[in-house]
């Protein structure tokens, strides 16, 4: 599991998996990335961190399971419109778009296995996906913030 304390931190981390990560997940096979705990409320997330543009493309193809508590977190450089699709994807996702403090801007549910584009409101640097519906069943909405050591927020 990652601890990260800062956005320095998060940084160095993002230099790290770039520079000595191993190859990206083989074709048709699931990757599996270092994770962290993110809080929507009462509710724990344990979700895996894409920060690499690698990472980012293959996030959760080739799935075929993911427990209710699991996602994927996607780290972007900087903030900016972001779009999302499913191909080679097994399972149906929701993904909340966040904004740099954490707060939901907007959530879309994907199909399996289509190319159906799932874009951001407004430009992001994150975006989390869960299994279908995960955001719709604890009443997760934009404008809800989500806690971790990512986002930026006044403590």
């Amino acid at each position: 599991m990652i601890k990260i304390k800062t956005r320095a931190s998060l940084t160095g981390l993002l230099a790290l998996v770039i520079t000595t990560s191993p190859a990206i997940a083989q074709q048709g096979q699931p990757q599996q990335l270092e994770t962290i705990t993110l809080n929507a409320g009462m509710h724990n997330i344990r979700a895996e961190v894409a920060l690499s543009p690698e990472q980012r493309a293959t996030g959760l193809m080739y799935r075929r399971e993911m427990a209710a508590h699991e996602g994927m977190l996607f780290v972007f450089e900087q903030p900016a419109p972001q779009c999302f699709w499913m191909k080679n994807t097994l399972l149906p996702l929701s993904i909340a778009f966040l904004a740099d403090d954490g707060t939901v801007v907007n959530i879309a549910d994907m199909k399996p296995q289509t190319l159906d584009s799932h874009c951001s409101d407004k430009p992001v640097r994150y975006a989390l996906e869960m299994n279908q519906g995960w955001f719709a069943k604890r009443g997760i909405q934009a404008g809800a913030k989500l806690k971790g050591p990512v986002f930026n927020s006044v403590r």
